[in-house]
């Protein structure tokens, strides 16, 4: 409990909110979800997508959240394909969007980010843990590897 503590200071340190008052520290049963012991506050999504938390706002309503809309237009359109006899073409079309949308290429990669298929990195560049040929081999062939 002292390093959860200890690292909590810390990221309050990192992010500037250092004034807020630390919270005594409590028995395990009676832990308080830390949304509920900050006030209220609201998730933005971030440029990595994740959730960045505003101290001071009101909360988002949850039918205003953008994936469950989605999700709820999605699963109307397909009743309203249901009903006409279509809702297996477009549950099919849309996983195969779904796949289309959910892979990306090479101009949506982070700087410095490699693929998982070696022949899209620069240099033909294998990710860490990646079994190569020549390590198999040697595997095969009881041989130690290189440099250890």
């Amino acid at each position: 409990a002292a390093a959860v503590e200890r690292r909590l200071a810390q990221f309050r340190a990192a992010r500037g909110s250092a004034a807020a008052a630390p919270r005594p520290a409590e028995p395990p049963g009676k832990a308080a979800a830390p949304e509920a012991a900050e006030g209220p506050r609201a998730a933005a999504v971030g440029p990595g997508g994740g959730a960045q938390v505003r101290p001071g706002a009101a909360a988002a309503p949850v039918w205003a959240r953008p994936l469950l809309l989605k999700v709820l237009l999605w699963a109307v359109l397909l009743a309203l394909f249901a009903e006409l006899e279509l809702g297996l073409p477009f549950f099919i079309l849309s996983l195969l969007y779904w796949m289309y949308a959910g892979t990306r290429g090479p101009a949506e990669r982070r700087p410095g980010e490699l693929s998982a298929y070696s022949v899209f990195n620069p240099g033909c560049a294998a990710i860490a843990g990646t079994l190569t040929a020549e390590q198999l081999e040697r595997e095969l062939h009881y041989r130690p590897a290189a440099g250890r």
